[in-house]
């Protein structure tokens, strides 16, 4: 399947903020070693592919939200099948399909963001200034704006180039080796912390799932998607890692509001199986979910207070006299106070 619409469309946006940027006035030359408007035009890509995908976000969030709801059935067949994996796969299954719940719902809006992240890798790979003028305006680019794209920079490195770039393609691009690649690794290093602390903050919110199929998509997100950006960035233009950290800023503030502004259901498990209280075992003041996010919210989630101090329950009615039992006179059978002698 050719994937041309899909870099046409990201030429298009990518053309269309450039130029706007232009219009009013934002340098095209290079200050502080970076073409300003170019890189304006790769962060304002992220806002209109968010913009265009925040009903999926949405549609995530219900059904993440959904899934929690569903935990108390998903326990109780885990204990009713409790070694026969098939059954309880089929279980399962059948009781998504009943309260219309999808557990790959929440991998979703990622999903449709690898044909975006591909077509801009196509893209910017493609800014070689040394190509034929046809091939330039391939994908709707004009001559002058695809010179202007070819050599943009962001502090004297260009946008074009990656970490693992051969020396020959360095230097069609005139970049210097060591600028490059301390640049670079200084992207992909916050490429795979804001990456890890998007997932965190969800997981934090909403609570460990307790379907081991749900868990284990719940750590391959947290844990494997970052440690693979450790070898994947090096092949990564530093336009597209500019791109991938601008979309997790933004990721990190959308979820932020969303779950502030509509805060999960309260859950009792801390984190992943072994975390977890035991079956029967009372929580302390109720269930709650690992993060308040009505009182503190925050990226990095709560901390621990102390629990408030419980007076003892009096009870009234063991104290309180038999029927016809005689009154107690609780200064009777007391000693007298010695009285001073006359």
């Amino acid at each position: 399947m050719s994937l041309d619409p899909i870099y046409y469309a990201i030429s298009w946006i990518l053309l269309r903020w450039h130029s706007l940027w232009d219009a009013v006035g934002v340098p095209d030359g290079r200050v502080f070693g970076t073409n300003w408007a170019w890189i304006l035009a790769i962060f304002f890509l992220v806002v209109t592919l968010r913009v265009i995908l925040f009903p999926v976000f949405v549609k995530q969030i219900k059904s993440q939200r959904a899934m929690q709801a569903l935990q108390p059935k998903v326990k109780a067949l885990q204990e009713k099948h409790k070694g026969d994996r098939e059954t309880l796969q089929k279980e399962m299954m059948e009781l998504y399909r009943v309260e219309k719940a999808n557990p790959l719902m929440g991998c979703l809006p990622m999903f449709l963001q690898i044909p975006v992240f591909f077509g801009l890798f196509h893209v910017l790979q493609h800014l070689d200034p040394n190509i034929s003028d046809a091939n330039k305006q391939l994908y709707g680019w004009p001559l002058d704006q695809f010179n202007s794209a070819a050599v943009a920079h962001l502090f004297n490195a260009p946008i074009s180039a990656k970490f693992g770039s051969s020396a020959s393609e360095l230097s069609a691009l005139g970049a210097d080796g060591t600028t490059v690649k301390v640049l670079a690794a200084i992207l992909v290093l916050v490429m795979m912390a804001t990456t890890f602390l998007t997932q965190r903050q969800m997981i934090l919110k909403t609570g460990w799932a307790e379907d081991p199929q749900q868990l284990m998509i719940q750590r391959l997100m947290l844990y494997g998607i970052p440690f693979t950006l450790l070898f994947s960035g090096a092949l990564f233009p530093i336009g597209v890692v500019i791109y991938w950290v601008t979309n997790n800023l933004f990721t990190l503030a959308q979820q932020q509001w969303v779950l502030r502004k509509f805060p999960p259901p309260q859950m009792a498990g801390k984190g992943p199986a072994g975390n977890r209280p035991a079956p029967g075992t009372k929580v302390a003041g109720g269930p709650k979910s690992p993060v308040q996010p009505a009182r503190t919210g925050g990226l990095f989630g709560r901390k621990n207070q102390p629990e408030p101090a419980v007076s003892p329950v009096v009870d009234t009615k063991a104290l309180a006299p038999k029927p016809g039992a005689k009154p107690v006179n609780p200064k009777k059978g007391a000693r007298p106070a010695n009285k001073p002698k006359g």
